[in-house]
């Protein structure tokens, strides 16, 4: 069976769609036939290989709400080994759509489960939110991936998050591990940016990812061309950096595959750069009462 891995954070502009459009791209590339799956609106990830949202028959909207089989939304992209389930605008409003299904936060669950062996890799770029559709992504995956940018306010949702993954584990997905904090956005010239690393580094010493992502010009020109960093300037130091990343998690995921823990859940909330937050708070609330059958909490749309 593939290893499906999402990329989550609640907060937007953190690396999460450029991390799963370009660790997908290198896994491809190393000669591991990966699926990318597009679960944000917006279709970033979309266009980041090359498709154009706009143009699409069938994405995973028509696919969560059976009105398209599966291999209707598979596309081929211009990189060998890589195909792609598309997103766009459609899906904002599929967290309506699957209000009152009992199944609405196990649907993509379902639907990737009849993934064949074809892939060894799913990835799964998810909106930024911890809404009906970003629970959806965690109840589908085996292994997380958290992008948290190198500035102070990154990780406020830190925590909340992690609670929120807990949460998950505990109602509808009791297999989902932290796979890896990776720091995005680095700029080694600000002390702001070495003390964030360090910070997180410390509470979550077996979490984060040696690799860190530099903030780059060349990584953030590459999805207007359509290309991931290693298609776009091959040399480049994000083009490095995701290359680097990508043997981290083939050396993480075989070491989980064999029982050694790497990427185990993290197991503890009760330290964090920005203090304790209960687990009723915020989105961890509302996955708890989303995962009960009650959303009468609060709108599962919203953060």
């Amino acid at each position: 069976m593939p290893v499906s891995i999402s990329v989550v954070n609640q907060k937007g502009g953190v690396g999460k769609t450029t991390t799963a459009v370009n660790l997908a791209a290198c896994l491809a590339a190393a000669g591991h036939p990966t699926l990318l799956v597009d679960a944000d609106p917006q279709g970033n990830a979309t266009s980041g290989v090359g498709v154009i949202p706009q143009d699409l028959e069938f994405t995973i909207y028509d696919a969560l709400l059976e009105q398209a089989a599966l291999e209707e939304t598979i596309l081929p992209t211009f990189i060998t080994g890589l195909s792609l389930i598309p997103a766009n605008i459609d899906l904002s409003g599929i967290e309506i759509a699957l209000m009152d299904r009992p199944d609405r936060l196990e649907r993509m669950k379902k639907l990737l489960a009849a993934i064949n062996d074809r892939f060894e890799f799913i990835l799964i770029d998810s909106p930024p939110s911890l809404s009906l559709l970003a629970l959806n992504v965690l109840a589908a995956a085996e292994r997380v991936i958290v992008p948290v940018q190198c500035e102070y306010y990154a990780l406020e949702g830190l925590t909340t998050l992690l609670q929120t993954f807990e949460r998950v584990r505990e109602t509808v997905n009791p297999n989902l591990d932290i796979l890896g904090i990776l720091m995005t956005m680095y700029d080694k010239r600000t002390n702001l940016a070495q003390q964030v690393v360090a910070e997180v580094e410390r509470v979550f010493p077996k979490q984060v990812f040696t690799t860190v992502i530099p903030r780059s010009v060349k990584l953030s020109e590459a999805p207007s061309f359509g290309k991931p960093i290693i298609y776009y300037d091959f040399n480049s130091k994000g083009s490095e950096a995701y290359i680097g990343l990508c043997q981290e998690v083939l050396e993480r995921v075989k070491e989980t595959r064999a029982g050694q823990g790497a990427g185990r859940p993290v197991e503890r909330f009760d330290e964090s750069p920005l203090g304790e937050r209960s687990p009723r708070d915020g989105a961890a609330g509302d996955a708890e009462r989303l995962a009960a059958g009650d959303p009468a909490g609060g709108d599962p749309g919203q953060p």
